[in-house]
């Protein structure tokens, strides 16, 4: 069991470390922790605009959804940079778990979104005056840290596509643009076609999100609970597919001799 924690804590925190592409710390600040604020301000201002939902509203919704650029484009690395970077087979040689591994790799990502989650959400309510109730932030810790882990699985199962589609990363854009659009942090969900917001409650942050609304708003951890619970289910369902579609497609591929293809 210890050997197992390693494998997946200190692998993962290495492969971080190998696979991040932010180089340098300018590049993470503005890209991750302040590029999300202006997302946060743009959204809020054309909702005054257009009278859509108030500043607590898009404050919520934008410092969950700052969590999924990292974490989707992170646990899509976490995968197709070993086989970018002609890594993969060296890592598939090893005896020890595979599985174990490469869902490793994703809580390092998770980790790093809850931190840009935090960030937006304290810069939002600075900048827009939200005041955001102390008796919430328990609860609200525990909608950010199952978003984070939902985006990051949810990363990995499009990472695990990498070992059969050569670009991985034209559906990673498409992900994060539907996380945008449909998981109700920007447009509410009781506006969305009833297709379009059936597709949103299976995808990450939008049940994490819904109860981070209800914190914000006064409400006790037990009403928020069912969604905390439901974001944790999702989290737990994409880390599965995760496995079992890194499992299929590296069998798949050592049949056909195509791990090493670009």
């Amino acid at each position: 069991m210890t050997a197992l924690f390693r494998l997946v804590g200190v692998g993962g925190v290495i492969a971080y470390r190998a696979l991040f592409n932010w180089t340098t710390p300018a590049m993470f600040v503005g890209t991750l922790l302040v590029g999300p604020i202006f997302q946060l301000l743009f959204f809020a201002y054309l909702g005054r605009q257009l009278a859509v939902a108030d500043d607590r509203f898009y404050v919520v919704g934008n410092a969950v959804l700052a969590a999924s650029l990292a974490c989707v484009f992170g646990g899509t690395m976490a995968v197709a940079n070993e086989r970018r970077f002609g890594t993969l087979g060296h890592v598939l040689l090893s005896p020890r778990s595979r599985t174990a591994v490469f869902l490793g790799r994703a809580l390092p990502y998770a980790g790093n979104g809850l931190l840009i989650a935090a960030t937006t959400l304290a810069g939002g309510s600075l900048l827009l005056g939200l005041r955001i109730p102390v008796a919430a932030l328990p609860g609200l810790t525990l909608a950010l840290v199952a978003g984070s882990l939902a985006c990051a699985f949810f990363g990995l199962t499009l990472g695990a596509l990498g070992l059969r589609f050569r670009d991985v990363w034209l559906v990673s854009n498409v992900s994060v643009a539907l996380l945008l659009l449909l998981t109700g942090v920007n447009v509410p969900a009781d506006r969305l076609p009833v297709g379009l917001r059936t597709v949103g409650e299976f995808l990450p942050i939008t049940h994490a999100a819904r109860a981070a609304r209800r914190l914000v708003a006064g409400d006790a951890l037990s009403a928020a609970a069912p969604a905390l619970a439901a974001e944790a289910a999702i989290a737990l369902a994409y880390a599965v597919l995760a496995a079992v579609l890194l499992k299929l497609f590296e069998s798949e591929s050592r049949r056909h001799a195509s791990l090493d293809a670009l």
